[in-house]
């Protein structure tokens, strides 16, 4: 992968971006290869704009996976504040705007309904 601006490029028709309130890369496919979503990029590796939202979801938040603990990534009780681990399952939901991300309400980090500049990190 290779990175221009705050972005990385993916071989497979993706870009991926560091996202503060998950702490880890996203990926969002920008070239479409007529079998899984695209969404609109501006171009601009410095200030991108992607539409529609990113949506991003990983354990028993993830469509179909059911309730509490019957996702594949879900541990039994992750959501517990004493005893789990609350970053095991969660959503991130945000728009990309001019190199900008507006984390919205439904996320489950820190960053919910904030806005913050996209960054360059290394590791994405």
């Amino acid at each position: 992968m290779a990175r221009i601006g705050v972005l990385r490029t993916a071989d497979n028709g993706s870009v991926l971006f560091h996202c503060p309130g998950c702490d880890q890369p996203h990926a969002v496919r920008v070239v479409p290869d007529g079998s899984k979503p695209c969404w609109g990029f501006n171009g601009d590796h410095e200030r991108p704009t992607f539409t529609p939202s990113v949506l991003v979801t990983w354990g028993h938040h993830v469509p179909g996976a059911g309730g509490r603990g019957a996702g594949p990534h879900c541990q039994y009780g992750c959501d517990d504040p004493v005893d789990g681990n609350p970053a095991c399952c969660g959503v991130c939901h945000s728009f990309v705007r001019a190199g900008q991300i507006q984390f919205l309400g439904d996320c489950t980090h820190a960053l919910a309904g904030q806005t913050v500049p996209l960054t360059a990190r290394d590791d994405t």
